[in-house]
């Protein structure tokens, strides 16, 4: 049988661990894959694209295991009372194909996205980074601002949205946290200054100049999240050209990254080489560095690898008979229970 976990087991397993223990374990998880980089067998996503917005599946796999999620990502979504992003998926197993996993991935894309920019952070920020601004304050940001105090450290974050109400949601829901300050600004000039960590979070799909060189200050770390699509970007491209950029999977970064505005040429690290010590990450506190974060596969195996451990151990999840029982594995059509004598009989 299939394990099936829904939206409330995954948060049964957040409480379980505490906010911080799941975003310390996830990120675990994320850096062990990432360090094994060579064991899996990796493509960029495949998407269909609309008007509205972008459906995409997102495979992967090593010697044991597969994976793969569905995901959307639709803006105009919350108008019709629907989420920007939805999300499920599957892990199964290489030597059978028998579907071990099948579970929500829409809270936990957001576990998974924020645990992964504070996994970069922690490796590409200056050391002792304790301001951060957060620019766009939409679905994402609690998840980001979260594991940015818990990981990295970050104790005081600077707020913009062009929705003022997105920025008072998310200073209600993280009013209580220990240690953190949040303060509420009118413009991203406003918000970057003093910035050691910038992370922009922001929906519209459009190709956009969120942060311009001007809001750059030597040192500073920027963790570019939301252009995650094809002519959707967040940064300006002379920001680009004068920073040491990092990317997740070099191929898929250049059709939808904030690098797709560069020339092909233009050069890249993958995160994974960091990790390994094959190319060096931050070499000076004046650097600027970018990780431009489209969300890759592999981060998706990790996290569904971390829901599997955690169900097993809290025992979350239903069996779910995804596949058809069979006495004899040969006869498929014998599921159907047809007897077609007697419908023959029935019919004459």
């Amino acid at each position: 049988m299939t394990a099936f976990l829904k939206p409330r087991d995954v948060a049964r397993i957040v409480a379980a661990q505490g906010i911080a223990g799941t975003f310390e374990r996830l990120a675990g998880y994320l850096e062990a894959d990432y360090r094994r980089w060579a064991d899996f067998d990796k493509t960029p996503r495949v998407a269909a694209h609309s008007r509205d917005g972008v459906i995409e599946l997102m495979p992967i796999a090593d010697a044991t295991l597969y994976s793969f999620k569905y995901v959307n990502g639709h803006p105009a979504n919350t108008r019709a009372g629907l989420p920007t992003v939805m999300a499920f998926g599957v892990l199964a197993e290489v030597a059978t194909g028998l579907p071990l996993l099948l579970s929500e991935l829409t809270l936990t894309t957001a576990l998974r996205t924020a645990a992964m920019s504070a996994l970069a952070a922690r490796t590409l920020a200056r050391p002792g980074s304790r301001r951060m601004a957060l620019i766009g304050n939409g679905a994402q940001s609690e998840f980001q601002a979260l594991a940015f105090h818990h990981l990295v450290g970050i104790d005081e974050i600077a707020l913009f949205d062009v929705d003022r109400a997105a920025t008072a949601r998310l200073q209600r829901a993280l009013a209580g946290v220990p240690g953190l300050r949040l303060i509420a600004c009118d413009s991203v000039e406003r918000a970057v200054q003093g910035a050691d960590i910038v992370t922009t979070v922001t929906a519209d799909k459009t190709r956009a100049t969120i942060l311009r060189p001007g809001h750059i200050a030597p040192g500073m770390h920027l963790n570019a999240v939301g252009g995650d699509c094809p002519g959707k970007t967040e940064l300006d491209a002379a920001i680009l050209e004068h920073a040491s950029v990092f990317v997740e999977y070099e191929p898929q970064s250049r059709i939808e990254g904030e690098i797709q505005q560069m020339p092909a040429d233009f050069a890249v690290t993958e995160f994974w080489r960091v990790l390994t010590r094959q190319a060096p990450g931050r070499r000076r506190d004046d650097e600027v560095t970018v990780f431009d974060s489209v969300g890759f596969a592999l981060e998706d195996f990790s996290a569904l690898r971390w829901l599997r451990d955690s169900a097993r151990e809290l025992g979350l999840g239903e069996p779910l008979a995804l596949v058809p029982e069979q006495q004899d594995p040969k006869d498929l059509f014998g599921v159907l229970g047809l007897d077609l004598g007697a419908a023959a009989n029935r019919a004459a």
